[in-house]
This record gives structure tokens, sequence and C-alpha cells, in this order.
């Protein structure tokens, strides 16, 4: 049975796991070890799992700790946060990671995704995008690294193909204004990059409930749906709770099962 993946989006800061709003404002949520046994329960597809702190002060991942939730997972993991190197590379797979995202690095030094899909192959190595709208008065997006506090010049769809033309096998598009909002995926924008690009495509930012993961699924062509507030949080008061659809609810709402 095949249907398309609905992606946990976690946060580590400072060893916690926390939750952001338009990349500001990190709100703590829990431990990780904790929220990973959860997830194990919920029988998730995967996770994705970003060290906010490690690009912006230039330090490398805390593998120590990774290696720690990793220990604990049932499900295919996959890291992103200061992964500047091969040598890195080669510490998160001995950690257990499955995937290993390159932003800042992928964008300063594009060779590395050259030299880490040839070394690791290509499904092993996803590129995040982290998209910032231009302003109120002007459309599209601009590249940002650094926690969205630097921007990157380049058109971001020119730069996805280039990312596939390196060896990416997967490309991750967050978008910063939508993150934590809770208002919905940008679905024309996605849509019209998985148009241009013959890669896998996981759409992150805006997630609100149920039928926005269904609709960006449904709409734009995506293989996967990366959610971080809907599954950490209940309620209008923004509770914290770790949750998760049931396989039998994913399958009914994205209606995708195949032999």
């Amino acid at each position: 049975m095949y249907r398309s993946r609905v992606i946990p989006c976690l946060l580590l800061h400072e060893g916690g796991l926390v939750k952001t709003i338009k990349f500001s404002n990190p709100r703590y949520i829990g431990d990780p070890i904790n929220t990973v046994r959860i997830f194990n329960e919920k029988e998730v597809d995967e996770l994705l799992i970003f060290d906010i702190d490690a690009a912006v002060k230039n330090r490398p991942p805390r593998v120590g700790i990774l290696e720690e939730i990793v220990g604990e997972a049932f499900m295919p993991i996959g890291y992103g946060g200061g992964v500047t190197s091969l040598a890195q590379m080669y510490q998160l797979f001995r950690a257990g990671v499955e995937k290993i995202s390159l932003s800042s690095a992928a964008l300063k030094n594009p060779t590395l995704i050259k030299e880490a899909s040839k070394e690791f192959g290509s499904q092993a190595v996803v590129v995040t995008l982290d998209l910032k709208k231009k302003s109120r008065f002007r459309q599209g997006y601009t590249l940002t690294i650094r926690n969205a506090s630097q921007q990157i010049p380049g058109d971001p769809i020119e730069v996805a193909r280039q990312m596939a033309d390196l060896g990416a096998g997967e490309l991750l598009l967050n978008f910063v204004d939508r993150d934590g909002t809770m208002q919905g995926y940008d679905l024309a924008y996605i849509h019209d990059m998985t148009e241009h690009l013959q890669i896998p495509v996981i759409a992150l930012g805006g997630a609100g409930s149920l039928q926005d993961i269904s609709d960006v699924i449904k709409q734009t062509g995506v293989s996967a749906a990366a959610v971080g507030s809907l599954f950490v949080y209940h309620g209008k008061r923004n509770a914290v709770l770790i949750n998760y659809p049931s396989q039998d609810e994913l399958a009914a709402l994205l209606e995708e099962t195949y032999p």
C-alpha cells in the first residue's frame, strides 16, 4: 500500500524541542526523547528534525543528542542544521540518521550536494529552501539562510532546478512567513515549483488542519507534507499535545491507496 507521506517537523533549540512563529519566538514544547516515543506509538511515516541554533552559531551538529533520539525512533529520521561537510554527514549517518538536509551549505557551496549524492546516494540528500515573501507589494519569494536572517540572490525555482541537477534527491520548501501561523500552505506557489522539478518535493509551513494537508498533497504534486504546529498543539489556546492522525484517518483523508 502506498500514500503520500505526512511528516512531523521538530525544532531543536538548546537541547529541547520548541515551536516558532515565522522563525521567531521559540516556545518550549517538550523533551525530544519523550516526543519521539509518542510519535512511535502514533506510527508516523518519518520525522524531520532541525537544529535551529547550529547554522546561526556556526556550530556543527550535536551528534550525541541525535544518536540518542534516533536510538528511540521506530521511524526514519531526517536531520538538518549546521551540516557543512562530508565528514559531518558520515557522523550523522553512523548515528542512524537516514536523510540529511542541506540549506545554508547548499546555497553557499553547491558542490557539496554533488559530492554528497555521489558519496551517499541522492536519496539521502535533501535540500531545504527557506522562502520569505518579498514584501506586501511584490509577489514572489526570496531565498534566505541562517533562520531567515540573510537573503541569498537568485530565483527560487531556478535555484531549485540547479539543486536537483547537482544531485539532490528531494527538495523541502519551508515558507518562513507561514511558519507557525496555521493559515494553510501556499498552494499556488508550491504547485508552480513542482511543475518545474523532476524530484520529490516536501512542503512545510502553514498546516492548520488535516484539510490543509489533504489540499497540499492533492492539489500541488508534492510527495509529502511536513507539519509543525498542528502535530504539537491542540485547541484554540495551543495547549501542547503531541498528536498524529491514525493510518486509517490518513488513508481516508488522502484517498491515495494503491496496491
